[in-house]
């Protein structure tokens, strides 16, 4: 595919997604979104880690009204239903750990895009807001979903409808994301965070992502179950094989992702 909203480079094992319309502040259009969606499906072909980020200095401040004409008058049910869905459930049933870089604002849906990738690091000068109250919306895009599930129902709540801006070192407090790290030492760190998931066991990783996804609607015997299962096919792996080998022989362990 011919990217016009985005970029897409994969180097030893490690895709970078970049939004691509710094002069927009990387806003959302019906072609970023579908530019999103396929890029995500092809990276995952050959990557091991991939990386969501913005080009300029914002992440994604979410939705672009003037995409599509007057935004009153936008069927926003059917955009939702038929573009952001099929988004937002490439970045999180993605079968590799993916990482949303957020190196300056993410608000609306721009917010609730890194919060679908597996770890979200954000630069200390980024901040999220859901801002949808602000033009008489209410959160969509996954944040009524991802939200309660990573702050807890209070903080959820009063983010919603507060639409405060929340900083990255309040959201890393709150549990909203993995971490904020200092901008002079930002772009090395993320860089390392995902040459390591690339150098790492890849089917104990989706394992961990199956298995801690699950637990919402597990019962403690089902996901002990499941934990069962998902660790049995993790023990007939080479690189359970070669992690063992390694901790003995007090050395890295070298996965090959099988």
């Amino acid at each position: 595919m011919d990217y016009q909203a985005i970029t897409l480079d994969i180097t030893d094992g490690v895709g970078i997604l970049t939004l691509n319309r710094p002069d927009k502040m990387n806003s959302l259009t019906a072609q970023m979104r579908a530019e999103i969606t396929y890029a995500m499906k092809e990276a995952a072909e050959t990557a091991k880690v991939i990386v969501m980020t913005g080009a300029g200095g914002a992440f994604c401040t979410g939705q672009d009204l003037g995409d599509g004409g007057d935004p009153t008058k936008l069927d926003l049910e059917r955009t939702l239903r038929d573009e952001y869905m099929p988004m937002l459930e490439a970045i999180y049933n993605c079968p590799v750990p993916t990482i949303a870089a957020v190196n300056g604002p993410a608000a609306g849906a721009g917010a609730n895009l890194a919060l679908a990738a597996d770890v979200v690091i954000a630069t200390d000068s980024a901040y999220f807001m859901q801002a949808f109250t602000r033009i008489g919306l209410m959160p969509d895009a996954g944040g009524t979903w991802f939200l309660p599930r990573q702050m807890g129902m209070a903080k959820a709540m009063g983010t919603a409808l507060f639409a405060d801006r929340i900083s990255a070192r309040q959201a890393d407090k709150m549990g909203m994301i993995w971490e904020a790290v200092e901008d002079d030492a930002f772009d090395v760190h993320w860089r390392k965070r995902a040459a390591h998931l690339a150098a790492g066991p890849t089917v104990a990783y989706r394992a961990v992502k199956d298995s801690i996804r699950g637990t919402y609607g597990n019962t403690l015997e089902d996901q002990l179950n499941l934990e069962a299962h998902l660790q049995g096919q993790c023990g007939k792996t080479r690189d359970f094989q070669e992690g063992v080998v390694a901790f003995m022989e007090k050395r890295p362990a070298k996965y090959e992702g099988r």
